[in-house]
């Protein structure tokens, strides 16, 4: 081992990736929430089947942290430097749609960003869903 071969990788160029393999154009361009806010509105109605797909969504990537109903207090959130917010009362009642697009999307101070995980369509729909958790937990 001492006075084994050494190891190259890169002395063979990998080969050339066919047309269309990779992406070119690098996906959504970036825009801040603030932007997102005044610009974006959700395209979609909440039918039964994108309040659905927004659930299981939401019950996969969100409530980890914020709780199966948007608390924060899922099981994970005392792990985390600063706690989960409650999404049911506060400021993300207050928000827009475009402005809780823009977090899943671009993430924030501890949230992970969600764009490359979920497609617009499924983040429009967490919204929907996310809506519909406020509305039952408003008085």
């Amino acid at each position: 081992m001492f006075r084994g071969a050494a190891v190259q990788p890169l002395a063979v160029p990998p080969r050339v990736m066919p047309a269309g393999t990779l992406p070119i154009r690098g996906g959504e361009p970036p825009m801040a929430r603030e932007v997102a806010a005044a610009t974006l509105t959700n395209p979609l109605a909440p039918t039964p089947a994108h309040l659905a797909h927004g659930q299981r969504l939401f019950t996969s990537n969100c409530a980890p942290c914020h709780g199966a109903t948007g608390m924060g207090d899922g099981p994970v959130a005392d792990h985390t430097l600063i706690p989960a917010a409650n999404l049911t009362l506060g400021q993300p009642t207050e928000r827009s749609d475009g402005y809780l697009y823009a977090t899943i999307r671009n993430g924030s101070v501890v949230m992970p960003a969600y764009g490359d995980a979920m497609s617009p369509t499924e983040r429009w729909e967490l919204v929907l869903y996310l809506r519909r958790l406020q509305r039952e937990a408003a008085p």
